[in-house]
């Protein structure tokens, strides 16, 4: 079945449709899931969250594009609904306030380190540094489109992902990577 027959299928109610559609998509997006999130729980309850809200919006699909950027979508702003409804997005300091230094910048440590290992890293970043980090860097946010979405100002934006880099090279310097 092509994806548009696989959510027309889903929008009969048909549950061995449903059951394909989650089951292919449902490893990629718990990447994405896991990157958002502090540990394996809580990215299995964005997870789930993320295909309730793709199960109830599968009208809204247009075919325009592709399904699993559209999924993606819907799980990454689940995601972002998670921390907002945690009140978990923490050490916001503005840019002007932030002093720091970066040595080696042309070292690229993400080609020396494993998927899991970057995984881990990001996983332990403080939650602010963690969402921008992957709104920026992964998914390809700009930081004015990570200020709207996170209400925050550009600047703080700016800051957290400067804090995420400094985070990054403190745990690859400490772990001897660079």
């Amino acid at each position: 079945m092509n994806d548009e027959q696989l959510v027309n299928k889903c929008l009969e109610k048909d549950t061995l449709a449903q059951k394909q559609l989650f089951e292919f998509y449902s490893r990629r997006m718990m990447g994405v899931c896991l990157r958002y999130s502090k540990d394996m729980d809580e990215a299995k309850d964005v997870l789930q969250m993320g295909f309730i809200k793709i199960f109830e919006k599968l009208e809204m699909y247009n075919h325009q594009g592709s399904l699993e950027g559209w999924i993606r979508k819907i799980i990454v702003n689940t995601a972002l609904d998670n921390i907002r409804k945690n009140k978990k997005l923490q050490n916001n300091v503005e840019i002007e306030k932030v002093d720091f230094q970066l040595q080696n910048a042309n070292e690229n440590a993400i080609d020396v380190l494993s998927a899991q290992d970057l995984l881990k890293v990001i996983q332990s970043m403080p939650t602010g540094f963690r969402t921008v980090f992957n709104m920026y860097v992964i998914e390809g946010f700009s930081h004015k489109e990570i200020a709207e979405e996170l209400n925050i100002s550009v600047s703080t934006s700016k800051s957290q992902f400067s804090r995420a880099r400094v985070y990054l090279q403190k745990i690859l310097i400490k772990e001897e990577i660079i």
